[in-house]
């Protein structure tokens, strides 16, 4: 299914600018759903929610997702995993979806929603999260132009730029609030958004059909230089046992999934060589 880059009509009656396209990622992901919450709905509470404000407070309910991850990595792995592994985990878990919530209208719609972290609830084991949108930015063709909470961008560059912003807005305070489990300091950690927002954005986009575009478009969104990311999209191409082309990339942060499993490293990882690459990557297109 190839989605085209950008909108192509109006936003219907009752429905937000960014809602098709979180519609559309349901139809491709199923586990992961955003619930947009109108301006009389309350937020959710209870019932495994956690607001994205509390996480980044860094206090009881940071302590309790945690302790998510802890069970899940005792059952799993038979193992007590560090304190800065159960946090690690918990991170890449609350980062990767929060990331998609700005990124797929981008990517679909070429639309890019703020989200202070006031704005964001998740619930794990459901795979949801629901938010308000407030303002977004476009560009000056988009039919949502005129719409309220509108901020009209000159161009492609400009609006590459709100989203950069608009994640480090909404993960900037989360990562502060998890900061002292992880034993890193803020390179580490903007490295590990870096990642987020590159592997995630990847992962659906080869589900929507349009994986090329989303690497080159990752290519131009984080070249390397742009502060407060670390590292790149680093996508690079390998070739195959039959001659066929195997995109990959090399993580700038590690997810310490090594310190449980030592010989089962991520794809990306840059502890895992690139003849294993191969071997895995053939491995997973014959399936």
């Amino acid at each position: 299914m190839l989605l085209p880059a950008v909108a192509s009509g109006s936003v219907r009656p009752g429905r937000s600018p960014v809602a098709d396209a979180y519609a559309r990622l349901t139809e491709v992901f199923p586990g992961l759903r955003f619930q947009e919450l109108q301006a009389h709905e309350d937020t959710p509470r209870g019932g495994g929610w956690v607001a994205a404000s509390r996480l980044a407070e860094g206090g009881a309910d940071l302590d309790a997702f945690l302790a998510w991850d802890n069970a899940q990595i005792l059952r799993d792995y038979k193992e007590q995993a560090r304190p800065d592994v159960i946090a690690s985990f918990g991170l890449h878990r609350y980062a990767w979806p929060a990331c998609l919530l700005i990124t797929v209208p981008w990517f679909l719609l070429r639309r890019v929603p703020r989200f202070p972290v006031a704005d964001v609830t998740f619930q794990r084991t459901l795979g949801r999260m629901a938010v308000r949108v407030s303002d977004f930015a476009c560009l000056p063709d988009d039919p949502a132009a005129d719409l309220p909470g509108a901020r009209v961008v000159p161009d492609e560059e400009a609006l590459r730029a709100e989203v950069r912003a608009a994640v480090a807005e909404h993960l900037g305070p989360v990562l502060d609030g998890f900061r002292p489990r992880m034993r890193r300091g803020p390179r580490a950690l903007w490295g590990m958004a870096t990642d987020e927002i590159v592997e995630g954005l990847w992962y659906v986009a080869h589900l929507f059909g349009a994986e090329d575009r989303a690497m080159a478009e990752l290519e131009q969104l984080l070249p390397g230089t742009t502060k407060p990311y670390v590292g790149a999209a680093a996508f690079r191409e390998l070739t195959g046992p039959n001659g066929e082309s195997l995109p990959t990339r090399d993580r700038a942060s590690c997810c310490l999934f090594y310190t449980l499993r030592p010989d089962d490293t991520c794809v990306t990882c840059p502890r895992t060589c690139d003849a294993q690459r191969v071997e895995r990557l053939t491995a997973a297109a014959a399936r």
